[in-house]
């Protein structure tokens, strides 16, 4: 074998370990967004991450670490459901926050975009804080854009499993 048709071989066998580790995340990202979805379904809060409810029905703030909740947030759900606030930096969480931050500013005609800068995240996770604490969101709004988020991913999933193939087939064929 030439060493061109190698290096060529070396970049094929690459992009598919990057397309195969994509579909992989975006499972574990679907697995998150089920959860969080059950987490707000449970208990929905705004103006704070995490709340339990007193016997007067009064939501107050909660550390979870510090014992349990009964409703959480937009973000608190996801931070939750990736694992709880000891992974909240980590790439799961913020990688399915990326993918709802994308289904609700720049929604599913758009190419889902790579790991932003750092400030970028955290700008990006503050604005979804601030959408869910809006005075007129409702639990169904927050529902909704997860149910959009799962779409996003697995049409994200269809899109890489189409080049794989394509990829493959091409492949074959040489």
């Amino acid at each position: 074998m030439r060493l061109l048709d190698r290096i060529q071989e070396r970049r094929r066998l690459a992009e598919q370990d990057r397309r195969t580790a994509r579909l992989a995340e975006l499972h574990h990202i679907g697995s998150v967004l089920g959860g969080a979805e059950t987490v707000i379904r449970t208990g929905w809060a705004q103006g704070t991450l995490y709340a339990c409810v007193d016997d007067r029905g009064r939501s107050q703030s909660v550390d979870p670490r510090e014992g349990g909740f009964d409703e959480a947030c937009l973000v608190g759900a996801v931070v939750h459901a990736a694992g709880g606030p000891e992974v909240a930096t980590g790439q799961l969480a913020q990688r399915t926050l990326d993918l709802i931050w994308h289904a609700l500013y720049r929604g599913p005609a758009r190419p889902v975009g790579g790991c932003p800068p750092p400030g970028v995240r955290a700008a990006r996770v503050a604005d979804l804080a601030r959408w869910n604490d809006r005075r007129d969101r409702t639990r169904a709004e927050v529902l909704a854009l997860l149910s959009a988020s799962g779409a996003l991913a697995d049409a994200e999933t269809r899109r890489l499993r189409q080049a794989t193939t394509a990829a493959s087939s091409m492949s074959l064929s040489r």
